[in-house]
């Protein structure tokens, strides 16, 4: 990877995928770049901890279990910030899962696999 000018210091993320080794890459990369980052194994569970914290911006894979990407759009809420948090959404289901999310309802989308020098762009970007 690419030395990242990408600085996350002040600002809180919360990942939320089924895919541990994903949870556990994007909490390795953030954290190197001073993010502040939580981690929620399904979206049922991402959906509990926006009650109790606010976050800057959320990284949600689309196809889990329990309540998938599409679901926790719906769902979301402003958190404790009174505030609702940008989102980036990825998946490995393709360009149409992508196409079927309302643009108004993310900040960005990614397919699945990704390099993380864009993507850590692509953080930038809706941060700013």
């Amino acid at each position: 990877m690419n030395q990242s000018k990408v600085d996350g210091t002040g600002h809180r993320i919360l990942v939320v995928d089924d895919d541990l080794s994903i949870r556990v890459l994007l909490e390795a990369v953030l954290t190197r770049v001073n993010f502040d980052v939580d981690l929620a194994a399904d979206g049922e569970m991402g959906l509990r901890m926006l009650e109790g914290r606010a976050y800057d911006l959320i990284l949600l894979d689309l196809m889990m279990p329990k309540v998938d990407g599409y679901e926790f759009l719906k769902r979301l809420r402003p958190g404790a910030s009174e505030e609702k948090p940008h989102v980036i959404v990825f998946t490995a289901a393709g360009q149409r899962g992508i196409d079927s999310i309302p643009p108004e309802a993310v900040c960005a989308s990614i397919l699945k696999p990704f390099d993380l020098g864009p993507f850590l762009d692509l953080i930038d970007g809706c941060l700013r």
